[in-house]
């Protein structure tokens, strides 16, 4: 049986699985942020809601990442006393691929934070996790989001047209970028320095 990740140390970053102590924090972060989120995230168009709410939130993402139903992470510095965003290696795809998503909480933009948070993700998938394929979805006027997948070596697997709604209920195109893992192991990727944890807080090989 494969090990479940549920915490990842990088060189500056502390990426893990939520707990309900984290809800003052998430809903910080979101409220400093909801104007920089509200055009990509439909969530964003009911913000700023209560911390009951983000304990609500906190919950549900718990709950489904104990039944493997789906993986949601926040994104914090080492000390865990602020929020930097959230990701998640979502299993909205086949069982050998996932799908990155991630937002950044706008103070902390342009830090290179997502970068070496999906850097983290890529490994985790296809070094633990045995995928075989890892997609990343934007829109394509998100062009901070795109940059993310360009750097990393990602392919633009197709541009589909008018096949999302967004945050305004209007149709608009994406663009899927994929990585396979024979490619991913060709790269500098598979050298990302990380530490895995595991739910008991033991250290997982990777």
């Amino acid at each position: 049986m494969k090990a479940k990740v549920y915490k990842i140390e990088t060189e500056r970053l502390i990426i893990r699985c939520y707990k309900p102590q984290d809800a003052l924090l998430l809903k910080k972060s979101i409220d400093e942020s909801i104007e920089h989120l509200r055009p990509w995230m439909s969530w964003a168009k009911k913000e700023p809601g209560d911390i009951q709410a983000k304990l609500d939130r906190i919950r549900k993402c718990r709950g489904e990442f104990d039944l493997d139903i789906d993986y949601v992470f926040g994104i914090f510095n080492k000390n865990e006393n602020m929020l930097i965003g959230s990701t998640g290696l979502h299993k909205r795809l086949d069982n050998n691929a996932r799908e990155i998503g991630y937002w950044i909480n706008v103070n902390h933009v342009k830090m290179g934070y997502a970068t070496e948070t999906v850097k983290a993700l890529i490994k985790i998938g296809f070094q633990i996790e045995d995928l075989k394929r890892i997609q990343i979805k934007c829109a394509p006027n998100n062009h901070a989001s795109q940059a993310i997948p360009k750097k990393l070596g990602f392919l633009h697997e197709a541009t589909l047209k008018n096949r999302k709604l967004d945050p305004s209920g209007n149709f608009r195109d994406f663009i899927i970028w994929t990585m396979l893992k024979e490619d991913y192991l060709k790269s500098d990727l598979t050298e990302f320095g990380l530490t895995a944890f595991d739910i008991a807080d033991h250290e997982i090989d990777c």
